[in-house]
């Protein structure tokens, strides 16, 4: 939310125009952004005392310091706030807010039951405090704390959006997807519960009717801006697409990408024109995919009849007979560039191990960087695998995380900074046995290329590795290895080192 969106009449008793309300609101955010906290206090209170049933300014400055990366630069703020108003509630749902964004649970709770003393039973402050307790695997509380709060408001669509959710993530999904359907019909047209229904259904292996309702994501921020009557409809045994040029687009990360590109040599197998427009990282490795006949990077829209975002690929061919794309491998390593590291990696007898402990966090995207706390670990997690006789570990770490391999004190292979594009990644890959990885763009990678993967998974897992299964039908030579309790990964680690242990046991009986 901007400034502009903010209504200058929401009780103002002062009478301030809304170019006043906007100046001091402008005012607080350079104060912030400056980091002069006492005037950014001054502001941040008098307005919220001026517009006491608008939103809270605390709000909006939150909003630019998710924006701007300093999402904890917040909090001092905050508590300046409160120390000139003390009994203002919201600012302690903002604190429990941003505490439960920073994974700090059990002060976010804190601060949320402080809120609750000022405003008792006030709905908003018990659905942050929802979110506190599920992000802290506390779930069946949360639940029950929801459940309550639908009760109370039966006519709120966004409640048992809410409940469904926290159902889908335990497996319950009969109730849940009961649920989500409850809040479609109190508000069919919402884009985002209908896209959380899809997840559910996905999650509960309803592949069909959940691909048809992925659709929805397309009238959210961030996907295509492409004309919807172009876009490239379900394949049928009616539907011509010899000679036609088809579009197909990068959407959210490049392991759903990764993912995907097993449907593009279907395509083309039906007479399309496949062109990729697609991420540069990715540019050298689509090309060698069977089907495509050219990649784009950047540059103006190319002339198409179809369009067709990657993840919306699944939808297209869910009535086929490739309703999975082809098979693996679908990706291939360049020749030369894998050639070049197994000249590299030949005297290495070890069992080779690649090894990815973070994806990316994303803290611009509050939802993507909650995800990234739970499914991301540290190095030192990893430290009993350096024990494994037998196995050589090899970084494929890229980003911040790989920051950690400086102060490790186990012998790790680092050789990533030879790597420059997602092409060198699969030429590494290529060379060693297996990868072991947390729920990133890498395993979408390995598992693309028929490599042995071993999927370090949280409980609350993505969708796409389904619920209470350790393999995966997207990926057959996969491993599913998954968190018994919420954010303890040792349970986790020491099935990894069985795994390579019985692998190492393999190799020298053979």
């Amino acid at each position: 939310m901007t400034i502009a969106d903010i209504s200058p009449d929401a009780y103002n008793p002062k009478g301030l125009s809304k170019e006043q309300l906007q100046a001091r609101l402008q005012d607080a955010r350079n104060a912030f952004q400056h980091n002069d906290l006492v005037r950014v206090a001054e502001l941040v209170t008098e307005i919220a005392a001026e517009r006491p049933l608008a939103q809270h300014p605390i709000e909006i400055l939150l909003d630019d310091a998710i924006a701007t990366f300093r999402r904890a630069d917040i909090l001092p703020v905050i508590e300046r706030c409160q120390a000139l108003a003390p009994q203002d509630a919201r600012l302690w749902d903002t604190m429990g807010n941003v505490l439960t964004q920073l994974g700090r649970h059990r002060d976010a709770l804190n601060a949320l039951e402080k809120a609750l003393e000022i405003r008792p039973g006030n709905h908003n402050t018990r659905t942050l405090m929802t979110v506190a307790l599920f992000e802290a695997g506390r779930d069946l509380e949360a639940i029950a704390i929801t459940r309550a709060l639908a009760q109370e408001n039966p006519d709120g669509h966004g409640i048992w959006s809410n409940l469904a959710s926290m159902l889908v993530a335990r497996g319950e999904f009969d109730e849940a997807l009961m649920q989500y359907q409850r809040a479609i019909r109190l508000k069919p047209d919402d884009a985002r519960i209908r896209l959380n229904y899809s997840i559910g259904l996905l999650k509960a292996g309803r592949f069909t009717q959940g691909w048809a309702e992925h659709e929805w994501r397309m009238r959210l921020p961030g996907h295509t801006d492409l004309p919807g009557d172009r876009l490239l409809p379900n394949i049928t045994s009616t539907l011509d697409l010899r000679g036609k040029r088809v579009l197909v687009t990068q959407e959210e990360g490049l392991g759903d990408t990764l993912m995907y590109l097993r449907y593009l040599a279907p395509l083309a197998r039906r007479g399309a024109i496949v062109r990729v427009w697609g991420a540069e990282t990715l540019d050298r490795l689509t090309s060698r995919v069977k089907g495509v006949a050219e990649t784009q990077v950047g540059g103006t829209l190319p002339p198409y009849d179809y369009h067709c975002p990657f993840i919306s690929l699944p939808r297209a061919f869910a009535g086929t007979d490739t309703p999975f794309g082809d098979p693996v491998p679908y990706i291939t390593a360049d020749r030369a560039l894998s050639a070049r590291w197994a000249r590299r990696l030949a005297p290495d007898r070890n069992l080779r191990v690649g090894i990815v402990w973070a994806g990316a966090p994303r803290p611009e995207n509050t939802g993507a960087y909650m995800v990234d706390r739970r499914r991301s670990m540290s190095l030192s997690m990893l430290a009993p695998l350096t024990r494994v006789r037998g196995v050589t570990l090899y970084s494929l770490q890229k980003g911040d995380a790989a920051r950690q391999l400086a102060t490790f004190p186990g012998y790790v292979v680092d050789l990533m900074d030879e790597v420059r594009h997602m092409d060198d990644t699969a030429a590494l890959i290529d060379n060693l046995d297996v990868v072991v990885s947390v729920d990133t763009s890498v395993v979408h990678l390995a598992g693309g290329m028929g490599c042995d993967v071993i999927l370090m998974d949280r409980v609350n897992n993505c969708w796409r590795w389904l619920h209470g299964r350790d393999d995966s039908p997207w990926y057959p030579q996969m491993r599913i290895i998954r968190q018994t309790r919420h954010q303890v990964w040792d349970d986790v680690v020491r099935r990894v080192c069985a795994d390579l242990r019985a692998r190492v046991s393999a190799r020298q009986a053979a």
